[in-house]
């Protein structure tokens, strides 16, 4: 991880100033391929994903893969969130799939005592909880 870019393109740079824009976000190659479309400035989606691989290999993206049924998505951490002290968990609405960040020292708490009690190191990266999110909740009734 954090290696160096191998070499510097146009649509790398694009890439990059879109990721500047969307700081804490989720988004998922296809996000960035229809930002580019509606810029009128269209970037091939195999570039997308090999420009995304390459910048979670450098550190400057997060990946998430949350199930089998969802695209993996990414979130831009050279200036996000993720930087500051602090585990950042994840909620995904089962209604309208939307992906949550939670900091929360309560699920830190847990994260430390599972590994200090039971030997078991938990991935926050990976560690999604499902349910249902105030939004959907609200339109329930």
């Amino acid at each position: 991880m954090n290696a160096r870019p191998k070499y510097k393109t146009k649509q790398r740079d694009r890439l990059i100033s879109y990721l500047e824009t969307v700081p804490g976000q989720h988004i998922t190659a296809f996000d960035v391929c229809e930002a580019f479309r509606q810029d009128g400035a269209p970037i091939g989606q195999s570039t997308v994903y090999r420009q995304l691989e390459s910048l979670v290999g450098e550190g400057v993206l997060n990946k998430y893969i949350i199930d089998e049924k969802s695209p993996a998505c990414f979130e831009y951490v050279r200036s996000a969130s993720h930087q500051g002290p602090g585990t950042c968990f994840h909620c995904k609405c089962e209604k309208c799939g939307r992906l949550i960040h939670l900091h929360c020292e309560e699920l830190e708490e847990i994260r430390s005592h599972l590994l200090g009690e039971h030997g078991f190191r938990l991935d926050p990266r990976r560690t999604v909880f499902y349910g249902i999110c105030e939004a959907c909740q609200q339109a329930e009734g």
